[in-house]
């Protein structure tokens, strides 16, 4: 008896992510936040392989398998801090995978910062998306997690990004540079 009950158990849990619960990080006007699925590959790649895209990014385009690798890296949340990661971003009004956003985990100067991440499809630049998913992005670490601080980490050549970290209350901190290479440090306090 207790094996079958088991057997159910997990077959429930196995269907969760169908039904979209546990999956759903928050939503916005537009937007539906959520953590990756295994059929997110393909339009995931398609970010990802895509130079324009890309172009802001350090590690610049990804191969299938790279993309693969962080899909899974994060499925459940960020291996170290689960409430943190990459996320799916999905168009409400159409329900199209259109990019990825979250939050990051990064120690810069011995600091432990937390980064608003997002990319989103060339097919929707220009319509207020990036900065929709970076509120809420925001809004999601100060009010849910109760984070005390985020930031930005931009390529100086990116006016969009700024202007993006500047629309969201952030305020241009320093400049940097890491292993991948020189970046403009946008931040914002709780308040």
């Amino acid at each position: 008896m207790v094996s079958m009950v088991w057997f159910w158990v997990d077959c429930l849990l196995g269907k969760l992510p169908e039904l979209g619960i546990l999956m759903r990080v928050l939503e916005t006007e537009h937007l539906l936040i959520r953590h990756f699925e295994p059929g997110d590959l393909d339009a995931l790649f398609a970010l990802y392989s895509d130079a324009e895209i890309r172009r802001y990014i350090p590690e610049g385009m990804l191969t299938v398998e790279e993309t693969r690798e962080e899909r899974e890296y994060y499925l459940q949340g960020h291996p170290d801090h689960p409430e943190l990661g990459l996320w799916a971003t999905v168009h409400k009004e159409n329900g199209r995978f259109i990019g990825r956003c979250g939050l990051l985990p990064w120690t810069i100067d011995g600091r432990a910062e937390v980064e608003v991440a997002y990319l989103i499809d060339k097919g929707y630049w220009g319509q207020g998306l990036g900065t929709e998913a970076a509120q809420g992005i925001l809004e999601h670490g100060f009010e849910k997690l109760k984070l005390p601080r985020l930031i930005c980490l931009i390529e100086a050549e990116n006016l969009a990004s700024i202007r993006v970290a500047q629309k969201i209350g952030m305020t241009f901190e320093k400049e940097g540079k890491d292993d991948k290479g020189a970046f403009l440090l946008y931040a914002r306090n709780q308040q």
